[in-house]
C-alpha cells in the first residue's frame, strides 16, 4: 500500500532525495565550493517541492481568458511567486558566498574549512 503512494507521488520523493543529497553534502564536505553546491541543491529541491504543491492537474495559470472567472479553473499563484522570490534570493546568497570564498582563498590559499579554522586559531582570532 505504501509503495503505491510513493509511485503516485514520485515527484515529492525526488525532491526529498535531492534535499537529502544537498544536506549531506553541506554537512560532510570540507571544501567551501562543495558546501555552496550542496546548499544550491537543497534550494533547488525546496523550489521543486513548492512548485509541485502549487500545481493542480487540469488547471491553468491565473490569467482570465475567455471570461472564465471561476476560481476552480486556475492554480494558486502564491507558490510560484514564492519560488521566483526564492530563486532571486538564492542567486544573491550564492554570489555573496562565492565572493567570500574567493576572499578566504586569497588570504589563506586553501578552500578546506578545517585548514582555515586552524590558521585562524594560529592567528589568535
Amino acid at each position: 500500500m505504501q509503495l503505491g503512494n510513493l509511485m503516485i507521488n514520485y515527484e515529492e520523493a525526488v525532491a526529498m532525495i535531492l534535499f537529502a543529497i544537498g544536506f549531506s553534502n553541506l554537512l560532510l564536505q570540507k571544501n567551501l565550493i562543495k558546501k555552496i553546491i550542496g546548499l544550491n541543491i537543497m534550494d533547488t529541491a525546496t523550489y521543486l517541492f513548492l512548485a509541485l504543491k502549487g500545481y493542480i492537474t487540469g488547471r491553468k495559470a491565473p490569467i482570465v481568458v475567455d471570461g472564465v472567472q471561476d476560481v476552480a479553473a486556475y492554480v494558486n499563484p502564491i507558490p510560484s511567486g514564492l519560488v521566483l522570490t526564492g530563486i532571486v534570493v538564492s542567486v544573491s546568497v550564492t554570489a555573496l558566498m562565492l565572493s567570500l570564498t574567493i576572499r578566504l582563498f586569497r588570504r589563506y590559499h586553501t578552500l578546506d574549512l578545517d585548514e582555515i579554522s586552524l590558521m585562524l586559531k594560529k592567528e589568535g582570532r
